[in-house]
């Protein structure tokens, strides 16, 4: 069965030593040597093994029996085993799966430390599930890599940046969850170019990074103004985007609006060198994503994204969260993992009780996540408000 098929207007623009199999578009191509050290392969083989002798045990008693051939059903489902979580828990660690120059979201500092709003959800799982912010392990993926990265167990939880959709919904082996930062797409140009929208670009070469939804839409919008692009140059890596920018071989760049904000605030030229136009284009719900079938550490990575936002409604800060130990609320009490009424609220997710309470402590609430890491780079929070001020920010109840 043949492949998707790529737009003509979209170009890959790789050098010689990053032109892999991963460059094939549309597919994900698995890492197989993590994909054979992964346990659940192993989990798989040993239950295929054991098919086969059921099956081979039939097929003699089969042959051995005077009865009727009449058919039967000998149908053996293999299922994957959901216990992430605990495999997760005997490690003492959660590997998660972010990048390593993202201003804002990401970057790997001088000092060999991860900063940024993606790392600190990172930290933020790893202090819900472990008891300790310090027990996130930190694996920096190219673009291309991340879904790769997943499917072959190399990580446990994917926080970077990526946008939930429905085609990587169900085409990638993923389950995408509770979004952590709602954005959009923009384009952003030379301050100087004299290109003030997204028609004045008709004709014109607009670069993005590959093995992203950047690509697709930005071909879209094009179509739906009545213009198109001459071309879209596709790069696998956001250095080598930059540097064809720079040498004039792109007269647009587009990607998520927080990321041309946090590329655009360290660009060598300065940020003035660069605009942002008005206006964005389609809907990019970022959200961390676990291999499909492992419903039990969905929800405690679910939870842990949760509990940064209920403690913001709360009004609880990782400054203040002792305070409220002796609540009067019982709603917030039992948020915090307290005694109410004699015993503490257990909801049946396998994380220990006062996990919220080692996340706000330990990270900070959603609000303070943000303030420390987007913020800065002059990004209003917009939809990344809680829901009764107006955002999209909303936990389900904590009862």
């Amino acid at each position: 069965m043949a492949g998707p098929q790529m737009n003509p207007l979209i170009r890959r623009s790789v050098a010689p030593s990053l032109l892999t199999v991963r460059s094939i578009p549309g597919r994900w191509l698995p890492d197989l040597r993590g994909f054979l050290m992964s346990k659940r392969l192993w989990r798989v083989i040993a239950l295929m093994f054991a098919v086969v002798l059921i099956a081979s045990a039939c097929s003699s008693d089969d042959d051995a029996s005077d009865g009727d051939s009449g058919d039967t059903d000998d149908t053996v489902e293999l299922t994957q085993d959901d216990n992430l979580l605990d495999d997760v828990i005997a490690a003492d660690s959660v590997k998660c799966g972010t990048r390593d120059a993202l201003p804002g979201f990401a970057v790997l500092t001088d000092d060999g430390e991860h900063v940024g709003f993606d790392n600190d959800f990172c930290r933020a799982i790893a202090a819900g599930v472990l008891g300790d912010s310090e027990k996130a392990e930190f694996v920096d993926l190219e673009t291309d890599d991340r879904f790769t990265a997943l499917q072959s167990g190399e990580i446990d939880v994917l926080v970077r940046n990526t946008t939930w959709t429905a085609g990587r919904d169900g085409g990638e082996g993923a389950t995408f969850l509770q979004p952590n930062f709602y954005d959009s797409q923009r384009m952003m140009v030379a301050s100087d170019s004299g290109f003030t929208n997204l028609e004045a670009l008709d004709g014109k070469v607009i670069c993005s990074a590959s093995g992203t939804t950047s690509e697709g839409n930005v071909v879209a919008e094009f179509t739906r103004l009545g213009v198109a692009p001459s071309e879209v140059l596709s790069f696998d890596d956001t250095d080598l985007l930059q540097e064809a920018f720079q040498a004039g071989r792109c007269d647009g760049w587009t990607s998520d609006g927080a990321q041309l904000v946090g590329l655009r605030s360290e660009y060598p030229d300065g940020p003035d060198a660069l605009t942002i136009l008005d206006g964005s284009f389609s809907k990019e719900p970022l959200a961390p994503a676990v291999i499909d079938g492992q419903s039990s550490w969905a929800q405690a990575v679910d939870w842990a994204v949760f509990a940064t936002i209920q403690a913001e409604e709360f009004g609880i800060t990782s400054e203040n969260v002792d305070d409220f130990l002796t609540s009067d609320d019982l709603a917030i009490l039992s948020f915090l993992g307290q005694e109410v009424e004699g015993t503490t609220f257990n909801p049946g997710l396998g994380l220990p009780d006062d996990f919220n309470y080692q996340i706000v402590k330990q990270v900070g609430n959603y609000g303070e996540i943000y303030e420390e890491h987007i913020a800065p780079l002059g990004l209003a929070r917009d939809l990344n408000t809680l829901f009764g001020d107006g955002g999209q920010l909303y936990a389900p109840p904590y009862r």
